[in-house]
């Protein structure tokens, strides 16, 4: 597999996982959430953290944004849209505090002009969202802005079929797959993690996991059978307002979920079967007959 990196990590067989804190859209429009959670991914050991860039009006049809929804900003869903979008000022505060603190950060694009926004910061690769990658325009065009950086694609609410067209449309050069269930939160019976491996093999590029599920212990999972990336929606109160809160992991849930991925890792070890040193005193002691 290609060498496959974003910043100064690689991703790939034999890396480290790539643990990404998805913020999203948990800030809730506010910066101050934002920061804390860009603080929480940093003292957790994420190596990213990632948002999400939408052009309301272009991604939503009037009909939709004009339909009843009451909350925090207004009584209409386009108030609730309008209301998360974060513009320039926002974004540069972000780009400013992750450089301070050393964490890498990206942003899933929903449209071309979003693309065309996120792209002045120079961000390290670019995000493919499941609800986008069926959109073949947006995969070329996210393509041509990327050039040689990675593009990470998630493959929720898809067919095999159409991960196949959207691999096929977008290319495999610096692709990541990411599996994933767009369940909000999803159960564990529907998490189907064998498909990592799966994906793996069909493609011959590197496949992670974007889990939405409540619990951690399926995301460690993913990474004892080959996920070479792990992505969570992070918050900082699962009980807070926003219809992705419930589908994120808590700091507690977040330190503990990056301790275990590390664990794991070390754990894994290689093929090859051998006698420890440290085992030999209690083979002596304990072992009746043979060398």
């Amino acid at each position: 597999m290609a060498d496959i990196r974003v910043g100064s990590k690689r991703i790939g067989a034999g890396e480290p996982c790539f643990i990404v804190g998805e913020i999203g859209i948990n800030h809730n429009g506010d910066m101050d959430i934002s920061m804390a959670l860009i603080d929480l991914a940093v003292s957790a050991g994420c190596d990213a953290v990632k948002f999400q860039k939408r052009t309301v009006d272009v991604v939503y049809t009037a009909e939709e944004l004009a339909k009843p929804r009451e909350n925090p900003f207004g009584p209409t869903n386009g108030d609730l849209k309008r209301g998360l979008e974060f513009g320039e000022t926002q974004y540069q505060a972000i780009d400013a505090h992750c450089r301070t603190k050393g964490i890498a950060w990206f942003a899933s694009c929903w449209d071309e002009a979003s693309v065309d926004f996120i792209d002045q910061y120079q961000v390290p690769c670019y995000k493919i969202g499941s609800a986008s990658m069926t959109d073949d325009g947006l995969l070329r065009y996210t393509r041509e802005k990327a050039g040689s950086r990675p593009i990470i694609m998630a493959t929720g609410m898809s067919t095999l079929e159409q991960v196949d067209h959207a691999v096929e449309v977008i290319g495999k050069d610096n692709l990541v797959l990411l599996h994933t269930c767009s369940a909000y939160p999803a159960n564990y019976d529907e998490l189907n993690l064998r498909v990592i491996p799966a994906m793996m093999e069909r493609y011959g590029i590197p496949v992670g996991y974007s889990g939405h599920e409540t619990g951690i212990a399926s995301s460690v999972a993913a990474v004892a059978i080959g996920a070479c990336m792990v992505e969570r929606h992070i918050t900082l109160d699962r009980s807070m307002w926003g219809s992705d809160q419930a589908a994120s992991v808590g700091p507690s849930g977040l330190n503990l979920l990056v301790k275990d991925i590390r664990l794991v890792e070390a754990s894994m070890g290689n093929p090859n079967k051998r006698l420890l040193e440290r085992e030999i005193p209690v083979m002596q002691k304990l072992r009746r007959k043979g060398a």
